[in-house]
């Protein structure tokens, strides 16, 4: 055993201090706004899949999610789904790719990723706290900045249902190891949009489980199997002990 933890103890300790570094290279920017994602709850998923149809999906493709299978799992009839949800495609059982041409790259810098696993790459909360923090900054080409992601070449395309709002930082703080780290700053809005802040914060929350649930369209069947599964073998230890209790009651 003393041997394992010899060997096993630069190991952690490297995983430990290569994980401290990628913090500190990021910044160690701390996320102004919590979020728990609940990919469970059907009618906000709903509700995200026609927020994402209608702001996202002009220039983000989700190529490993398809539009029947979308359909199917959030129980959207396919007469609706082809009137509110399908805008670039004629065919239900075709991907959801966006109709950005390949020469965005030169419009914006990078072309617009694929959005089909990014909550799973990044997770929920930063994606939510990315949707939630571009502010105003004169001197960014298209005038707005993004707290999780700056210099993001994305513009504000929500801009209008949030409005446009202003960051006011703090001064770094110490960590519990003397490390200085970024306090989450304060942002105001100084124009609103078309939706309140606790609509506007409705609305991402739902946009960001869609694309949990995107990230993972399976999750909920495998769930529902597994819990089955738990049952049946909950149960078959039942039988498998009162059956042995019942071969050995004569052996004493």
């Amino acid at each position: 055993m003393k041997r394992i933890n010899v060997y096993l103890r630069p190991l952690l300790l490297a995983i430990t201090a290569l994980g401290s570094a990628n913090t500190h290279a990021a910044g160690a920017q701390a996320m102004p706004y919590h979020f728990e994602p609940d990919p469970d709850n059907l009618a906000s998923v709903q509700r995200g899949a026609r927020n994402f149809m209608n702001y996202c999906a002009g220039c983000h493709s989700m190529q490993h999610l398809r539009y029947n299978r979308l359909a199917a799992d959030l129980g959207i009839p396919e007469d609706l789904l082809q009137k509110h949800l399908m805008f670039t495609t004629d065919k239900p059982g075709d991907p959801i790719l966006s109709a950005m041409p390949a020469t965005s790259a030169q419009w914006f810098g990078a072309k617009p990723p694929d959005l089909s696993v990014e909550t799973r790459m990044r997770g929920p909360a930063w994606v939510y706290n990315y949707l939630m923090t571009f502010y105003v900054d004169p001197s960014r080409p298209l005038g707005t900045n993004n707290l999780m992601l700056p210099g993001a070449s994305m513009p504000h395309v929500l801009g209008a249902l949030q409005g446009w709002q202003i960051k006011e930082d703090h001064p770094a703080s110490d960590g519990a190891e003397g490390h200085g780290t970024h306090a989450a700053p304060r942002f105001v809005l100084a124009s609103a949009g078309k939706l309140s802040p606790q609509e506007y914060e409705k609305f991402v929350a739902d946009t960001v489980n869609f694309m949990v649930y995107a990230a993972e369209p399976g999750r909920a069947g495998r769930i529902a199997t597994g819990v089955k599964v738990m049952l049946f073998l909950l149960v078959f230890t039942v039988l498998a002990w009162l059956l042995k209790r019942e071969y050995w009651k004569d052996v004493h």
